[in-house]
């Protein structure tokens, strides 16, 4: 049986919307010069922290799950918009960002390919529409 999910956005001002998601709230804004008060971040923008939160939790889940241990993970997800309206992303590249001692490359290989091609939804929509490519960076300590 599929799951409906409702978020709220409530106007405040201006350019600004409280949003509520699961019980929180954030306001979302836009910059000065369309009228914004820059209160908040971007809509277009909290698509690429979705993408990022997603993976990320994806993957610490399954690299736990083949008892690698890191010490930090980073995600950075970056978007290139289109210049023509409506402005949408047509590429992302996700940077993968691993912190640890003797790190294995090909489970941190596994984990992100897992999340990016099997469990994470937000990924798995946005590959139907925006060219997507990843890289993974290890840092010893």
């Amino acid at each position: 049986m599929s799951r409906k999910e409702t978020i709220q956005a409530a106007w405040l001002e201006d350019m600004a919307f409280e949003i509520t998601v699961n019980g929180h709230k954030l306001v979302i804004d836009s910059e000065p010069h369309v009228g914004g008060a820059d209160r908040g971040p971007r809509p277009k923008n909290l698509m690429l922290a979705a993408l990022g939160g997603c993976t990320g939790m994806d993957v610490v889940a399954i690299l736990k799950k083949m008892r690698v241990a890191i010490k930090k993970c980073n995600v950075y997800v970056e978007g290139e918009l289109t210049e023509e309206h409506p402005r949408h992303f047509h590429t992302i590249h996700t940077i993968y960002e691993f912190t640890g001692h003797d790190l294995p490359p090909d489970k941190l290989q596994k984990a992100v390919s897992l999340s990016e091609e099997r469990y994470c939804g937000v990924s798995a929509v946005y590959n139907k529409v925006i060219r997507m490519t990843s890289e993974i960076k290890i840092i010893e300590p």
